[in-house]
C-alpha cells in the first residue's frame, strides 16, 4: 500500500481492544482503576451508539491533554456536602467527571428506588461524556431518567451573537417493551464543539448556519471554527436557529434552563465562569451536572409502562411517511440499529485519530497494543 493511500485510510478497531486501550491510558494518567474502567466505559459507549462526537475520538484533546495540562485531577474526592432522603449536592473537586457523574446518578437511582424520586446536583466536576450513558442505566434499572450539565461557552443567545451558554445537553430516556428504551441525547445547539471537531478531523466545511461570527455571519471552516470558540470570536447557534424564524428561542430557552440546574441548585459556576481560563493561563473548567431518576413502579406497574411506551414509538414510526422517505424513527432507535450493523466491525479510526491513539501508546508506554495499521 502506498504511503498516500495508507494516510488515507480509516481503520477499524475491535470495541473491546479500544476499551481496554482507552482504560491502560487513564491507568498511564494515574487514574485509580475502577475510575479508569468507568472513564473507559462512558467513552466506547458512545462509539457503540455511533456517536463518534463524544468516544474515543475526545480521549487525547479533552482528557489526556487536561490532565497533562493540569486542569483536570485524576485523583479527587466525591464530596457530599449536603443530602437529603431524595437528593444531594456533590462536589466533584475537578476530578474525573465520567467517574464522578456515575457515582452521582447511582445515589439518584437508588434514592428513586426507595422513594420514588431522587436527584443529585454535582458542582466542580468535569467532561462527563455523553449524557445519555446516564440516562441509559436508568433506563436499565426500570426507570425513567434525565440528566444534563452545562459546558464551556458556546452558544449565542438568541438576537446575540457571543458565545455565552454552553451546549448544555438535556436528555431524557424512558424503558419501552422493544429491544431499546426511548433516548433524546442532543445539545441544545444545532450543532455542538464535539461534532465540529469530528468535521475538523476530517477536513470537511461545516454547514451554513451552525456558526456565527460577531457580525452575525455564517462561518464554515470547521477548523478556524474550533480556535474562534476558544477565542471568543465565533459562537454556536442554538436548537432552532438564528433568531425567532426558525424558533431558535428555543434551544436558547432549553439551554438557559440547564445552566440554571447545573449551576444555581449546587452552588456552581455558569456563564463565562466556565471558560477554563483566568488571567490568561489555562485553569478546571468547573462543570456542573444534575441527574434525575423517577421509578416507574411508583406509579403504575413497569410492564404497563413499557408496553405503552413501546405502543406510541411503534405507533409513530408507523405513521404516514413524507414523500421519499423511507422510514420514520424515534429516538434511541438509531443508535440501536448502529450497534447492530457494526458491533462485529469496532470502531472506524480515521488518519488524524490514528495519530493521537499512536502518540498515547508511545508517550505512556503501551507498546503492547497492536492495530490494524501497525
Amino acid at each position: 500500500m502506498s504511503d498516500t493511500a495508507s494516510a488515507a485510510t480509516v481503520f477499524r478497531v475491535p470495541f473491546d481492544t479500544l476499551e481496554h486501550f482507552m482504560r491502560d491510558v487513564f491507568l498511564g494518567l494515574g487514574v485509580p482503576p475502577d475510575d479508569a474502567a468507568t472513564c473507559a466505559e462512558v467513552l466506547i459507549v458512545a462509539d457503540k451508539r455511533g456517536i463518534d462526537s463524544h468516544g474515543v475520538g475526545r480521549l487525547k484533546p479533552i482528557y489526556y491533554d487536561r490532565i497533562r495540562d493540569g486542569i483536570q485531577f485524576p485523583v479527587a474526592p466525591f464530596d457530599v456536602v449536603k443530602e437529603t432522603e431524595t437528593t444531594a449536592v456533590i462536589d466533584g473537586h475537578d476530578g474525573m467527571g465520567h467517574a464522578i457523574a456515575k457515582r452521582a446518578n447511582q445515589m439518584a437511582i437508588d434514592k428513586a428506588r426507595r422513594f420514588g424520586m431522587g436527584m443529585t446536583a454535582v458542582r466542580n466536576s468535569t467532561h462527563y461524556g455523553i449524557a445519555g450513558y446516564y440516562v441509559l442505566a436508568a433506563c436499565e434499572n426500570g426507570m425513567i431518567g434525565m440528566s444534563g450539565t452545562n459546558a464551556r461557552p458556546s452558544i449565542a443567545p438568541t438576537f446575540g451573537v457571543e458565545n455565552m451558554l454552553g451546549t448544555n445537553p438535556l436528555t431524557i430516556g424512558c424503558p419501552t417493551d422493544e429491544a431499546f428504551p426511548f433516548m433524546l441525547d442532543c445539545a441544545t445547539s444545532v450543532t455542538q464543539r464535539g461534532k465540529i471537531e469530528v468535521y475538523a478531523r476530517t477536513g470537511k466545511e461545516l454547514p451554513a448556519g451552525w456558526v456565527i461570527d460577531h457580525e452575525g455571519r455564517t462561518c464554515t471552516d470547521s477548523q478556524k471554527v474550533l480556535k474562534d470558540l476558544v477565542a471568543g470570536t465565533a459562537a454556536l447557534t442554538p436548537l432552532g436557529g438564528l433568531g425567532e424564524e426558525t424558533a431558535g428561542y428555543k434551544g436558547y430557552g432549553f439551554a438557559t434552563f440547564v445552566e440554571i440546574l447545573s449551576a444555581a441548585l449546587q452552588d456552581g459556576r455558569y456563564l463565562k465562569d466556565l471558560l477554563g481560563f483566568e488571567d490568561g493561563k489555562k485553569v478546571p473548567y468547573h462543570l456542573g451536572h444534575f441527574f434525575i431518576a423517577i421509578d416507574i413502579e411508583h406509579f403504575v406497574p413497569l410492564d404497563h409502562f413499557r408496553r405503552t411506551a413501546g405502543d406510541i414509538c411503534r405507533q409513530l414510526r408507523a405513521s404516514q411517511k413524507a414523500p421519499g422517505a423511507e422510514r420514520i424513527y424515534t429516538a434511541g432507535e438509531k443508535e440501536h440499529l448502529y450497534w447492530l450493523a457494526n458491533r462485529d466491525l469496532g470502531v472506524p479510526v480515521n488518519p488524524s485519530l490514528r495519530k493521537e491513539i499512536d502518540l498515547m501508546r508511545g508517550e505512556l508506554g503501551l507498546g503492547h497494543y497492536r492495530f490494524p495499521w501497525d
